[in-house]
Parts: structure tokens; C-alpha cells; sequence
């Protein structure tokens, strides 16, 4: 772990040994950066049995630990970059482990011998749409943050009266409690009178925030499913519930939009794809569940 202090007259001739580890640990898909640096502050991650610093550097042969349990790295298959497109249906929520036992977005999606999937931002228990799963950290952490300006597109049905000084007031920007916010850009998209269909595009990811920014204007969002992230469009080869990886042209394509290195995608068996394939194609718990509770109502009213 390198995180002496180096002269300040040498500064620029030497450089700085190893990488940063919130960087390396990211980059392993335990998180995003953002999750990493709140685990390092907490005290939860060691390296060669010492509290590590935010900012300390590690290099191979550093042994690094995360609530205890020391991590195996293998520099070869380190950088693993995987991106999943997954359509979120209604009622299930963006947390691996839901204290009320709800279903969540993770439920579905396929198992990895290594590493782990990472969510790229949230969506609530009530919003549908595109949700972006990734193995790589970094890859994460450029998509959310602000500097990347990565918009978000959503189709939103909301009931109220709309008029052209609302949107024109909604694009110049309104103070939310949490700060000022906008759209830009909104087109209105069908719908006939006090319930309309609009596309909205925002920058931010804040919660709940195409919400708040119609609820600001004293008109309330009855339906709300995000449909683009950056360049990522949700299609319609993926049904509600479901999810498909993406192809190496659109996984270079997505790193390039955020400075990143194109890296190959790890070999899978043919029996491997096959098994994904048929993962891919189950339902969702949720909408299992929903299929079992409508049948005896189905059959009472044929009664």
C-alpha cells in the first residue's frame, strides 16, 4: 500500500506506484466507485491487515480484505466488462436484499462465477423501463456521474392540465428541495384531456426526480418508464421482466461514450449461451407471482 507522502519537489518525475484501490476494487465489479470510496471510509476494506485510506495506491501484491475476507485477484481476468440490458416491470425494487421481502431487480439476472453485477443508477418500485447492469465498476461510475452528461429519456403519462408555459417553465428550471432541476428537452407524445403522454430527457438521476419536477407544477405522473440511457435505447426484443447482454460493438460503443478502453468480452460455451438464453427468457418472481394471484379471481368471475 503506497500512501507515503512524496516530496513536492519530485512530485512530477516520480510517479505515483499502483493504482488507486477504490479504482481496482470497481474494476473487479464489487461496486461502484462511489460504493467502494463509502466502504473504505467505513473501515470495511484492509490491505495487508491495515484500515486503508481513501486514495492509498495497491499493487499486485498487495493483500486486500473487504469486511475480512481477503480477495482473490487475478490480474488476467481482472478487467471483465459485461453489460446487461434489463427491463424492470412495476413493484420490484433496486436493493440485492429487500428487509420487506419484496422482489428486486437482481433476482433474474445471471449468476457470475466471479465478481458481481452493478447497477448503473436506480429507478423506483413504481417506475418501469431500462435498468443497466454492469461487471465493471468504473464502467458504472463514468455512466452516473454528472461530468459524463449521460441523459436519461422517459415516457411519462401525467394527469393535470398541461399548457405551454408549464413545459416552458420545466425547461428553464424550478427549485426542488433538494436543489434546482430541469428537462431538456420535452415533446409531447399523445394522450387526449387531462391525462397526456410526454418524452422527457434529464441529466441527473436524482430520486424520483421526473416526478418531482411534474408534482412542482401541480400536475401528478400516473405512469412513468425510462426508455434511453445515453445511447442505450430499450428495445422492443426486451419484454417486461427480461434482460439481454449486449454484443461487443454496442459494449465499445458505450465505453467510448465514457473514455474508456474497449476490452473483449470473456469466451462463453456454446452450452453456457444456451443455458443464459433460457434464464433470459423466464419471467420475473414478480410477474410469476402476479400470474398466481389473478387466477382465482379469473375463475370467480367466469363463476
Amino acid at each position: 500500500m503506497t500512501d507515503q507522502p512524496i516530496n513536492p519537489e519530485l512530485q512530477e518525475d516520480v510517479p505515483a506506484a499502483g493504482e488507486k484501490l477504490q479504482k481496482v476494487l470497481a474494476r473487479m465489479g464489487l461496486g461502484s466507485r462511489r460504493q467502494v470510496e463509502e466502504w473504505i471510509s467505513a473501515g470495511r476494506v484492509t490491505v495487508n491487515g491495515e484500515p486503508a485510506r481513501l486514495g492509498c495506491r495497491v499493487d499486485s501484491l498487495d493483500q486486500i480484505a473487504v469486511d475480512g475476507r481477503p480477495l482473490k485477484r487475478d490480474l488476467n481476468t481482472e478487467v471483465v466488462r459485461r453489460v446487461l440490458i434489463y427491463n424492470k416491470p412495476e413493484g420490484e425494487v433496486c436493493t440485492r436484499d429487500d428487509p420487506e421481502g419484496r422482489p428486486t431487480v437482481f433476482d433474474q439476472l445471471p449468476r457470475l462465477k466471479q465478481g458481481r453485477w452493478v447497477n448503473v443508477g436506480r429507478l423506483d418500485i413504481n417506475t418501469t423501463g431500462l435498468l443497466l447492469f454492469t461487471t465493471d465498476g468504473e464502467l458504472a461510475n463514468r455512466l452516473m456521474h454528472p461530468s459524463w452528461q449521460m441523459d436519461r429519456e422517459y415516457a411519462v403519462r401525467v394527469m393535470g392540465e398541461v399548457d405551454e408555459e408549464m413545459i416552458e417553465r420545466l425547461k428553464e428550471g424550478v427549485m426542488l428541495e433538494d436543489g434546482p432541476a430541469r428537462f431538456t428537452d420535452i415533446v409531447s407524445s399523445g394522450g387526449e384531456g387531462i391525462n397526456r403522454w410526454f418524452h422527457v430527457c434529464l441529466l441527473e438521476g436524482r430520486n424520483r426526480e421526473v416526478r418531482r419536477l411534474w408534482e412542482s407544477q401541480g400536475v401528478r405522473v400516473n405512469r412513468l418508464k425510462r426508455v434511453r440511457f445515453g445511447p442505450v435505447f430499450l428495445g422492443a426484443e426486451v419484454p417486461v421482466g427480461r434482460w439481454r447482454e449486449m454484443n461487443q460493438q454496442e459494449l465499445d460503443v458505450l465505453s467510448a461514450e465514457v473514455g474508456l478502453p474497449p476490452v473483449r468480452l470473456p469466451e462463453v460455451s456454446v452450452a453456457e449461451k444456451e443455458r443464459q438464453k433460457r434464464q433470459s427468457r423466464k419471467p420475473s418472481m414478480h410477474q410469476a407471482r402476479s400470474v398466481r394471484q389473478s387466477k382465482p379471481r379469473d375463475r370467480d368471475r367466469r363463476r
